[in-house]
């Protein structure tokens, strides 16, 4: 994929561009919403910018991608693209726009690299950057068509036909098209974005998890309430939708997105073990309520941490679901338990004494670090890496350690 004479000039300058792309594109986002701050305003998670977690999560895939050219000539890293072009499809990127971050990329890039950026530097990562765009655009006009809408087109009014209170911090909306047209055609464990316009006029896309069957022409998805902690702001998309948001209202919802999920057919056999924490029980339950929609019958093992029984979003709805499947059983952990669920494990999520299948496939939803503690605990318990797949709530930190 990467020619011979980019792919020498990449390996020997790759430690020194590594190094430096935090500070690179601390100054590329800068520089780029300087001079387009129209970018911001509707495409950027602004809370993800103030962070840092989009930049770090940039740099990461810049890193990931070029280390795969080099490692794996021959192959192309579709786990890190598949994963970036359902992201970027989510909030309607479209082809042009990679010029744009070419220009303020290579712009930082040169001021942060000075003369060390020569001619033949600037080519070989200008083919690298080509490359990856270029299957993302490729990746990006697929999911569009399969989603039935025009590149970048992926907005549509969604009335609001149900609060729910699910925790004092979790609230739940089902939603149903406004135009009366069907809805478009969702997986299970799949996301949409929701677009809302702040007070300072300017609007914000975040991606929530569908928490219901996916089917039909009805919605749901659940939201917990961002809190601030250590001096961060709280969520102010959330934090609208809590405060704002009742039955009545209309939402702007993106197509459903997202590269996890479960699309195995009415029959299929392989246990499933959904593993979560927190709001990352949300995709595990409209994974649940599909396999009742379909009458599944596969052995089904649910496995969730949380705070508590009264904290734990859905508990209501896992249970309902789980009772009505075949096979399917739960375990639940609490670091602080209630008698609502006596047989609940006290503690964080430790699955020695679990009987987990050694064929089965899991999903995994929670917080960066529970997911990285209970990957391991399941590779130490024999699940193959390829079987275990993953959803992360906002940028990927962790996409490139866990594709390679």
């Amino acid at each position: 994929m990467l020619s011979p004479e980019s792919a020498a000039v990449v390996r020997a300058t790759l430690p020194a561009v590594a190094g430096a792309l935090d500070e690179i594109t601390t100054r590329f986002y800068g520089t780029m919403f300087r001079d387009r701050p129209e970018l911001l305003d509707g495409l950027f998670n602004r809370g993800n910018q103030a962070s840092g977690d989009q930049r770090r999560a940039l740099a990461g895939s810049i890193a990931a991608f070029a280390t795969a050219l080099l490692d794996n000539p021959g192959t192309r890293p579709d786990a890190l693209l598949d994963r970036v072009a359902h992201k970027h499809a989510a909030v309607g990127v479209t082809d042009d726009q990679y010029t744009i971050v070419h220009k303020y990329l290579f712009g930082a890039i040169a001021e942060v690299l000075g003369d060390a950026v020569t001619a033949e530097v600037a080519a070989a990562w200008d083919e690298v950057y080509w490359l990856m765009a270029g299957a993302l655009i490729g990746r990006e006009a697929r999911l569009y068509q399969d989603a039935g809408v025009a590149p970048g087109q992926v907005w549509r009014k969604w009335t609001v036909v149900e609060r729910r209170t699910e925790t004092p911090d979790v609230v739940s909306f089902v939603l149903s098209p406004s135009d009366g047209e069907p809805a478009p055609r969702a997986r299970a464990g799949q996301y949409v974005s929701v677009r809302v316009r702040m007070p300072d006029g300017v609007h914000q896309p975040r991606q929530y998890s569908l928490s219901s069957d996916p089917g039909g022409d009805l919605r749901r998805i659940t939201v917990k309430r961002v809190t601030g902690a250590d001096g961060t702001p709280d969520g102010e998309v959330s934090t609208l939708l809590h405060s704002q948001v009742n039955e009545g209202d209309e939402l702007t919802l993106s197509a459903p997105f997202g590269d996890v999920f479960l699309d195995d057919p009415a029959d299929a056999t392989t246990p499933l073990v959904l593993v979560s924490a927190g709001i990352g029980g949300t995709p595990m339950t409209s994974i649940l309520a599909h396999l009742h929609a379909i009458g599944s019958t596969r052995p089904v093992l649910v496995l969730h941490a949380d705070r508590s029984p009264a904290e734990h979003a859905l508990r209501g709805d896992t249970r309902a679901l789980v009772g009505r499947l075949t096979g399917a059983r739960t375990v639940f952990w609490y670091e602080r338990p209630g008698p609502e669920e006596p047989n609940a494990r006290e503690g964080l999520m430790n699955l020695d004494g679990v009987e987990l299948p050694q064929d089965a496939t899991v999903f995994l939803c929670g917080p960066l670090p529970f997911m990285r503690d209970v990957r391991a605990q399941l590779l130490r318990a024999g699940i193959p890496a390829q079987r275990i797949r993953y959803e992360v709530f906002g940028p990927d930190l962790w996409l490139p350690d866990a594709a390679s």
